[in-house]
């Protein structure tokens, strides 16, 4: 599908695998909606990429705030890109070092916004999407989300994240069969380590040490990787209902 026929809608637009997607959107002239958080550096990021690009804060658990968001795209162009990258992390064991059971609290915060919120967001975007002509007679848009390698090999402490990405890979293959009848496809990226602002807080041997871990090559990704594969799978036709690791084979430990 061609990127350019019509609007996109980014979560977590503000910084890091979004922000880097937002900027690609932006040079080739693609309206596109920033999608994160109130507290976050939306505006200023949207006004710094220019042209159409705009801001809408919102909660990705939130379904009204999300309808309101991808309305604004609607309004800009027909809603045909939709990159899901909103997330957030949490530590949490099964049983913690005290012996005492994890926090039932803690771990659905994480899966409701990783999860949950994931649905939410999808389900908005392909809503609209569907009520567009088909470009081509053969699509009316893509929907990209975002998992990680956790889901396949989460470490100890990501009980919930591991969880909720691992429910994000479960979703994919549904979701595209879901929507095929609609000419709407969905194809999830699995990013490995990613040099993104939640790495950043780590001390430089840490990060390092991460990205030495990777086979090849040997260093942390780099965000405008995971955007150019975003926009290779809006261009190509065929991939749907997959979830493409993005890692440099890299494959996590237990810890």
């Amino acid at each position: 599908m061609d990127v350019t026929a019509g609007s996109a809608v980014v979560t977590g637009g503000a910084s890091g695998l979004g922000l880097a997607t937002a900027r690609r959107l932006a040079g080739l002239g693609v309206p596109t909606v920033l999608v994160d958080l109130p507290a976050s550096a939306g505006a200023e990021v949207a006004a710094d990429l220019g042209g159409r690009t705009r801001f809408v804060a919102a909660d990705v658990t939130d379904p009204d705030a999300v309808a309101a968001a991808v309305a604004v795209a609607d309004e800009l162009a027909p809603l045909r890109t939709l990159v899901h990258c909103a997330g957030r992390g949490g530590a949490l064991r099964v049983v913690d070092r005290d012996g005492r059971p994890g926090s039932l609290e803690a771990y659905e915060a994480v899966v409701r916004v990783n999860l949950v919120g994931t649905f939410n967001v999808l389900s908005q975007a392909a809503a609209r999407m569907a009520a567009h002509d088909p470009l081509d007679g053969e699509e009316r848009g893509v929907c990209v989300l975002t998992a990680s390698v956790a889901a396949y090999e989460g470490q100890v402490g990501q009980a919930p994240y591991a969880s909720a990405k691992a429910g994000i890979v479960g979703l994919t293959l549904v979701a595209a069969r879901d929507l095929a009848q609609r000419l709407v496809r969905v194809v999830t990226i699995a990013p490995g380590t990613f040099d993104t602002p939640i790495l950043a807080r780590l001390p430089p041997e840490v990060r390092d040490s991460l990205g030495r871990a990777t086979p090849h090559p040997r260093r942390l990704g780099v965000a405008d990787e995971f955007a150019r594969l975003a926009l290779a799978i809006v261009d190509n036709p065929m991939l749907n209902g997959e979830t493409i690791r993005l890692d440099g084979a890299l494959r996590m430990p237990p810890r």
